[in-house]
C-alpha cells in the first residue's frame, strides 16, 4: 500500500525543466524558477508607476470616455469593424482611436475618430501605430 502510494505520487509528478528566463541554469515545474517568478500585479505594477501616461489613464476612466466608448459600441452593433470590412462576423471588445491619443489628443471624444475592433486586430492596429507614430 505504502509502496504504490510513492509510485503514483511520482507518476503524476511532471519532470522539471529550465527556467524561461534566458541564461538562468534552475530547474523548475512552471515557466520560471522561484527566483524569477512574477506576478501580473508586479508587472502592472511596474508598468504603472514608469511607464502608464497619466494623461491618458485619467481620460480612460472619465465617465465621458465611458458613455463616449458605450455609445461607439452601440454604432457599431457590437462588431469589429475591421473584420465586417474583410467579410468577417467577429465580436468587438474595445473601442479603438482611428488616430491614437498621443498623435491628437483633441480628437479623443470624436466619434468620427473611433471605432469597435476584436483584440486581434487592435493589437495589429496598435502595432501598426507604433510603426506609424512612435511609442509615446
Amino acid at each position: 500500500m505504502q509502496l504504490n502510494k510513492r509510485l503514483n505520487s511520482n507518476m503524476n509528478s511532471k519532470p522539471l525543466r529550465p527556467c524561461n528566463k534566458p541564461g538562468c541554469p534552475n530547474l523548475t515545474n512552471g515557466g520560471y524558477c522561484e527566483q524569477h517568478k512574477t506576478t501580473k500585479a508586479d508587472n502592472n505594477r511596474y508598468y504603472d508607476k514608469y511607464q502608464r501616461n497619466k494623461k491618458h489613464d485619467r481620460f480612460y476612466h472619465s465617465a465621458s470616455w465611458i458613455k463616449c466608448r458605450d455609445y461607439i459600441k452601440i454604432r457599431d452593433n457590437g462588431l469589429c469593424q475591421h473584420c465586417i470590412n474583410e467579410k468577417r462576423i467577429t465580436v468587438g471588445v474595445l473601442v479603438d482611436h482611428i488616430i491614437p491619443l498621443s498623435a491628437d489628443w483633441n480628437k479623443r471624444l470624436d466619434e468620427d475618430n473611433l471605432q469597435l475592433l476584436c483584440t486581434s486586430c487592435h493589437n495589429k492596429k496598435t502595432n501598426e501605430d507604433i510603426q506609424k507614430y512612435g511609442r509615446k
